[in-house]
C-alpha cells in the first residue's frame, strides 16, 4: 500500500546552487487536505444496493465468504490476502482480498479521505488495464475490498529477476500503462503513486494498475491539488514543492519508470530522502549511450520540470506521448482489444498459483486478525455506503447456473515500501563512462 510522506523541504541546509530549468523551493506547507470526495462520474457504473440484490436469499456477504489461501503483501493498514469464495455462484473462484483497519484509517482525515476515494474509484472505473472491484464490505473494525486475482505478480518482481527491459518490452508495457492513465484523466483522475509495485501482471501476462489510494478524484484541465503524496523516486517536481499538480504528474512519473525500466534504477536516488529530493529538483539525468536516440528523446520529454514544457501536459493529454516516434509500431487499437503479445508470460501452475509473489509474504500463514476495538455509531457511519457488488456479479445472478466439472539485475533494487527510510541503502549511479549526461531541458552537457 502507497505511503503518504509528511517531510520539511528544508532543514537548514543549502540546496545547490541554480540552473536551467530549475525548480525553486518556497516555504512549503505539508499538511494535508481534509477533504473527503465523493465521486460522481457520468457514464459510471452504479447500482442500488440492498441485502435482495447483493445476496438475494442468503446472509449478508462478509468475511466468512472467503477462505483464506495466501498472503499476498501487507502494509500499514492491514494486509492483502489471496483468498477462495467458497458461496454463491463465484464459488471457488479466487481472489484478492485487501483488508483495512478502520482505527489505523481513522487516525486522520486524510486517510480516511484516501481510503473512500480508492473504493469509489475502483467502482466507478472499469477498464481492460485497471483492475477490477468485485466485491466491498465492511465489520465493525474493519474494510474489505475484494479484487480480481492477478495472478501475474508485480512488474516490480520481474524487473527485478531481469535486471532491466528491452526497449520492445518496455514499449509494451508503457503502452498498457498510458491507456490506463489516459482513462483515468478522461475521467478527471490523477493517479499520483506510478511505479513498478503498482503494476500487476495479470494469467496473460497484461497490465493491470493497482492501489488507487492515493489518486485524486475531479481534477479537471486548469485545476490543480497541492497534496503532498507519492513514492520519493517517482514524484513529479511540482509534488515535492507543492505548487499545485495536475494530471501531468502521472507523465513525468512514466518517464522515471520508463527510465527505471531501461536502466535497473530509477532516474534520481541518493543516500537520503532530502538529497533524493536535491536531486529531482536540480539533478542531471544520466541518459546511457546504449538507449536509442527515440527512447532518450521521450524519458527527456516526460521528465521536463517546467510543467508547460512536459510532454502530455496540454489539454490533448495523452496523445502527444501516443504519437511520439518510440511508439511508431504500436497499433493502439490492437493495445486496447489486448491483441498484442505479451513479452513476458508468467510460468503459472494453477488458477491459484503464487510463485509470482514475494515468498517473504507467501509463506506467512494467513490469519485475518481480530479486531478488539468497538467503534460508535457516529464513527462508523463514516463508512455508510461502503457495501458494494460488481454490476457484472448481478447479471451473472440472473443466468442460469452450470457447474462444470532473464539475467539478474545488474544491482540490487531498493524496495522503499518494506525498508525503514533511515536503513535505505541507494545503488550508484551508472558510470559517466557509458553514459551521456543532458539536462531535463534536454542540453547536453559538455
Amino acid at each position: 500500500m502507497a505511503e503518504v510522506f509528511n517531510l520539511e523541504l528544508h532543514d537548514g541546509d543549502n540546496l545547490i546552487e541554480s540552473d536551467d530549468d530549475i525548480i525553486e523551493v518556497d516555504e512549503v506547507d505539508l499538511e494535508p487536505e481534509l477533504h473527503i470526495n465523493e465521486i460522481d462520474v457520468e457514464g459510471s457504473e452504479s447500482i442500488t444496493l440492498s441485502q435482495e440484490i447483493v445476496n438475494p436469499g442468503t446472509a449478508k456477504l462478509g468475511p466468512e465468504d472467503f477462505e483464506l489461501k495466501k498472503v499476498l503483501g501487507k502494509g500499514g493498514y492491514g494486509k492483502v490476502f489471496q483468498v477462495r469464495k467458497t458461496h454463491g455462484r463465484d464459488m471457488n473462484t479466487f481472489f484478492a482480498m485487501k483488508v483495512l483497519k478502520k482505527v489505523s484509517i481513522l487516525r486522520t482525515q486524510k486517510d480516511t479521505a484516501h481510503t473512500r476515494a480508492e473504493r469509489n474509484i475502483l467502482e466507478a472505473v472499469k477498464h481492460p488495464f485497471i483492475v477490477e472491484l468485485v466485491y466491498a464490505f465492511q465489520t465493525d473494525g474493519k474494510l474489505y475490498l475484494i479484487l480480481e486475482y492477478l495472478s501475474g505478480g508485480e512488474l516490480f518482481m520481474h524487473l527485478e529477476r531481469e535486471g532491466i527491459f528491452l526497449e520492445d518490452t518496455t514499449c509494451f508495457y508503457l503502452s498498457e500503462i498510458i491507456l490506463a492513465l489516459e482513462h483515468l484523466h478522461s475521467l478527471g483522475i490523477i493517479y499520483r503513486d506510478l511505479k513498478p509495485e503498482n503494476i500487476l501482471l495479470d494469467a496473460q501476462g497484461h497490465v493491470k494498475l493497482t492501489d488507487f489510494g492515493l489518486c485524486k478524484e475531479h481534477i479537471q484541465e486548469g485545476i490543480v491539488t497541492h497534496t503532498f503524496c507519492g513514492t520519493i523516486e517517482y514524484m513529479a517536481p511540482e509534488i515535492l514543492t507543492r505548487s499545485g499538480h495536475g494530471k501531468a504528474v502521472d507523465w513525468w512519473s512514466l518517464g522515471a519508470l520508463m527510465y527505471d525500466m531501461l536502466t535497473g534504477l530509477p532516474p534520481f536516488t541518493a543516500e537520503n530522502r532530502k538529497k533524493t529530493i536535491e536531486t529531482i529538483l536540480k539533478g542531471k539525468i544520466n541518459l546511457p549511450a546504449y538507449l536509442t536516440p527515440d527512447a532518450r528523446d521521450l524519458i527527456r520529454k516526460l521528465m521536463k520540470r517546467q510543467v508547460s514544457q512536459r510532454l502530455g501536459s496540454g489539454s490533448n493529454d495523452a496523445v502527444p506521448i501516443k504519437s511520439h516516434q518510440f511508439f511508431k509500431l504500436v497499433n493502439w487499437e490492437d493495445v486496447l482489444a489486448r491483441r498484442l503479445e505479451p513479452p513476458i508470460k508468467p510460468l503459472l501452475r494453477s488458477e491459484d498459483d503464487v510463485s509470482q509473489f514475494d515468498t517473504k509474504f507467501t509463506r506467512q500463514i494467513p490469519v485475518d486478525s481480530p479486531v478488539f476495538s468497538t467503534l460508535s455509531e457516529s464513527v462508523n457511519s463514516i463508512f455508510q455506503g461502503f457495501t458494494y457488488v460488481a454490476p457484472s456479479v448481478l447479471e451473472e445472478m440472473q443466468k442460469p447456473r452450470i457447474v462444470q466439472a532473464r539475467s539478474p539485475r545488474r544491482s540490487r533494487r531498493i524496495n522503499s515500501r518494506n525498508t525503514p527510510p533511515h536503513l535505505q541503502q541507494f545503488a550508484p549511479r551508472p558510470s559517466p563512462q557509458d553514459t551521456e549526461i543532458m539536462d531535463v531541458t534536454g542540453v547536453p552537457i559538455v
